[in-house]
């Protein structure tokens, strides 16, 4: 019995001949229609002929989420006045409920994935409507450019509508080949925006913390909610530890019925959620509620501002749900929620000069999420790279090789990225490939922690594994009996991937079954498998990742002190550089080794390290290094890559440089500077490039670094010169290592300076001489030292001082040294180093 008043009720159903016209014309659509108008309700069954007087068709309705497709399932069977499994039906993962008279089925989009990898052509569908296509979800987005590419070669006659809450709509509309859009009104009421914000800061959201102090908030703010305004109370919270809090902080809010919505929560809360209640509710939900999910009885939301996306730390190898600010898109679709009856009110747990900062719309999941089982997706599509999906963004390449990398170590796709058969298992199983490989190589008891681990056991479990386990078996929560569910139908996928005599032939040598024994035991087994690059060992205070992670383990935790872990579920924590493991069970060096054979490698490691060579042969299981031992011939040209190594970092000082060493660099960069070629370049960077031209062959016989302490610099230096030109032989000319002064004296030139060399000579050698000496055309800086040695005066224009400067310098030396020769005219006095008592001798 067709319920025609709520039927009529739905605004959508003016919108019905418009999309027929666009399905007719174009084949696809794609359908804007605001939260409420019955877009994932009242189109399913007018396109499936279950309305009037239209043609009989079958309809697949993917949603992203279990508890959406469920709902949706159970509004349509109520608009026709059945039960889901007549003519509407549902399928998620571990529970379909469908018969042979379905004419609609609501999935998730993961089904739907699977369905289309088992049979493109989706034959005895009519049409499929991927909704809330605007969240931009990965399987979603995956599903679309697969369904494109059926209508494209096998089905041009499948109908598709992408249906979106929102206005953006334009790239779904250019995705699906010019589609045409067509929007459907809601008859919301107005919704008066009001701000609040803490009073005190509060510190922003990181991984997945949440601030207590802002959860206080939200809870205050609900409270404040429900004196001020009527009606139901809907609160937007990031997750489900959030709600719980949330949950706690209200109590008993004077006789109003407190309900939590998330994907964990039993069906009888869903149910209660979702039906109109006989008493004032608060109901507490994460982003579930934003599109997905009509809520009766709302007049007021309640918007702590927050939501989760998936991130990738590609750097740790870590990945997990995050806590992010939502969007302005978000805002405004909780805030619709509180306009679907009357008038309402949504109250936003933040300032409002915030609100223009806050990104426009989510991210998209293709963007920010680990690609490993869309990659698998693709490859088993026929497209490893994705380049010839229709995308609405491109995969980052980053991720993509990441995906691959870790596809090619499970066995799922050969060198080329080609799916392998053991590749096209995985992706039926409905598991992230990881796990997939676990259940594949740990069949059996396996199944219960692969189980345990595709969906993220509540907190109060713990973080050992084995106990998780335990807890799991033996307990009466909605998640304990999810999990009983997903042990079922993980252990039938199992068997009967064997019995169609499919063979992991690509996998990596599974770890024998004999000895395996105990909770732990198989819980160490999955994780490592699953997890490879999380093998751990024990460290010093923090537990080393294959993967070069260190990861630390909370001091109540019964893993510490475990000598081995395999990590399965870790994050960062705020302000820490190690990773912090939320879940994982004890190993022992024997199993990490099986599980992570791939990373298991035995080389000969010559290094520049503490100040030496260190020449030895390391078995590593990836950054954990196993054993080491000496290596006592080892290969010259690493030995000789080490040296050069040790002379970048700590420099040409570990050869030995005499006095003379040292001044013909000297004299060499003087004469680069100012002649250039020949003359070499002496730079530190311009002797390591020329290496092989100056330190051989002594460099290729050292083994360490007490034979570059032998090897002569200065002999070393010399080859450097140009010889063939014949200029080496003006060196002396050029630069001179000693300058014949006036007085007969050989004094040294300090070229310390390239610019300008100095000369330090006493002034009374210098008489005599009417200019300064020139060295390969520079003038050099004349220090003018007293009879006692300390300079009197500087100067490179000799001619100049002389005139200008010697007559005061004179009157002061000669009151200081009265012994020494003061003549009035230096250029024409006889240079000399004497006194005047030894002139006159």
């Amino acid at each position: 019995m067709l319920r025609d008043d709520a039927l009529g009720a739905l605004p959508v159903q003016a919108a019905l001949p418009a999309l027929d016209d666009a399905l007719d014309g174009h084949g696809a659509a794609v359908l804007a229609a605001p939260p409420g108008t019955g877009k994932t309700t009242l189109v399913p069954l007018a396109l499936a002929g279950l309305l009037g007087e239209r043609p009989a068709r079958r309809v697949v309705v993917a949603e992203p989420r279990r508890i959406a497709a469920r709902a949706a399932a159970r509004r349509m069977a109520w608009l026709l006045g059945e039960r889901p499994g007549g003519r509407v039906g549902f399928t998620v993962r571990g529970e379909r409920v469908v018969g042979r008279h379905t004419r609609v089925e609501v999935v998730t989009t993961g089904v739907l994935l699977q369905r289309l990898q088992r049979d493109q052509e989706l034959a005895g569908v009519d049409a499929v409507i991927l909704d809330e296509c605007h969240e931009r979800h990965l399987d979603a987005d995956t599903s679309a450019a697969f369904l494109w590419d059926v209508r494209e070669a096998l089905r041009p006659g499948l109908r598709l509508v992408a249906a979106s809450a929102t206005t953006d709509t334009e790239g779904w509309a250019r995705l699906l080949g010019g589609a045409p859009v067509v929007r459907a009104h809601s008859t919301s009421y107005d919704v008066e925006v009001v701000w609040a914000p803490p009073v005190r800061p509060v510190r922003p959201p990181h991984g997945t913390r949440v601030d207590p102090e802002l959860l206080a908030h939200v809870a205050s703010v609900v409270r404040r909610a429900l004196a001020e305004r009527p009606g139901d109370v809907l609160c937007f919270l990031p997750g489900v530890g959030e709600i719980a809090l949330v949950a706690a902080l209200l109590g008993d809010p004077g006789g109003v019925e407190v309900l939590q919505v998330h994907g964990r929560a039993p069906a009888a809360v869903q149910d209660a959620v979702l039906a109109p209640g006989g008493r004032r509710r608060v109901v507490l939900a994460t982003s579930v509620a934003e599109s997905s999910l009509t809520v009766p009885g709302v007049r007021v939301v309640v918007d702590s501002g927050l939501a989760r996306e998936p991130r990738v730390d590609h750097a740790r190898g870590l990945s997990a749900l995050t806590t992010v600010r939502a969007s302005r898109a978000a805002g405004r679709q909780r805030a619709g929620r509180a306009g679907r009856e009357g008038p309402g009110a949504v109250y936003r747990c933040w300032a409002e000069a915030e609100d223009g900062r806050l990104p426009s719309f989510p991210s998209p999941e293709i963007k920010v999420a680990d690609l490993t089982a869309f990659a698998l997706q693709a490859a088993c599509w026929g497209d490893p790279d994705a380049s010839g999906l229709a995308l609405l963004d491109p995969p980052p390449a980053g991720a993509m090789a990441a995906a691959r990398a870790a596809l090619t170590a499970v066995g799922a796709v050969d060198g080329a990225g080609r799916a392998t058969g053991r590749g096209r298992r995985l992706a039926r199983l409905g598991l992230h490939p990881r796990l997939g490989r676990a259940l594949l190589d740990a069949p059996g008891p396996g199944a219960e922690v692969v189980a345990l681990l595709s969906e993220e056991a509540p907190r109060a479990y713990g973080d050992d594994l084995a106990a998780a386990l335990r807890t799991a078996r033996h307990g009466g929560d909605a998640y304990a009996q999810r999990w009983r569910r997903e042990v079922r139908r993980l252990k039938s996928a199992a068997v009967a991937g064997e019995e169609s005599g499919e063979v992991s032939g690509e996998a990596v040598e599974k770890a024998p079954s004999e000895g395996v024994g105990g909770d732990g035991r198989v819980a160490g087994l999955v994780a490592a498998l699953a997890f490879p690059e999380r093998v751990a060992r024990l460290d010093g205070g923090s537990y080393l990742m294959a993967s070069g992670t260190r990861a630390d383990l909370p001091d109540s935790s019964p893993l510490r002190g475990a000598p081995w872990i395999a990590v399965a579920v870790a994050d960062r924590p705020v302000g820490r550089g190690h990773a912090r493991v939320r879940l994982g069970a004890a190993v022992d060096e024997d199993l990490a080794r099986r599980a992570a054979a791939p990373l298991l490698d035995t080389r000969e490691e010559v290094h520049w390290a503490d100040g030496d060579v260190v020449t030895r042969r390391v078995e590593r299981l990836g950054a954990i290094e196993l054993a080491a031992r000496p290596l006592r011939d080892p290969d010259p040209a690493l030995v000789r890559a080490a040296l050069l190594t040790g002379l970048r970092r700590e420099g040409f000082g570990l050869l030995r440089w005499s006095a003379g060493a040292l001044v013909l660099r000297q004299r060499l960069a003087f004469l680069r500077l100012h002649l250039g070629e020949p003359w070499p370049d002496v730079s530190d960077e311009a002797l390591h490039a020329r290496v092989d031209e100056w330190l051989e062959p002594e460099l290729g016989r050292a083994r360490r670094r007490a034979d570059l302490v032998r090897l002569d610099a200065g002999e070393a230096l010399g080859r450097l010169l140009p010889w063939a030109s014949g200029d080496a032989a003006r060196l002396e000319e050029l630069a001179p290592e000693r300058i014949t002064v006036p007085s007969g004296s050989a004094i040294r030139v300090d070229y310390g300076d390239p610019e300008r060399p100095v000369l330090a000579v006493k002034l009374q050698e210098m008489f005599g001489s009417r200019e300064s000496p020139r060295l390969a055309g520079v003038p050099v800086l004349v220090h003018l030292l007293s009879p006692a040695g300390r300079p009197a005066a500087v100067t490179a224009d000799l001619a100049s001082f002389w005139r200008d400067g010697y007559k005061g310098v004179r009157a002061e030396l000669r009151g200081r040294y009265p012994k020494h020769p003061w003549p009035e005219d230096p250029v024409t006095a006889e240079p000399t180093r004497r006194t005047n008592a030894a002139l006159r001798r």
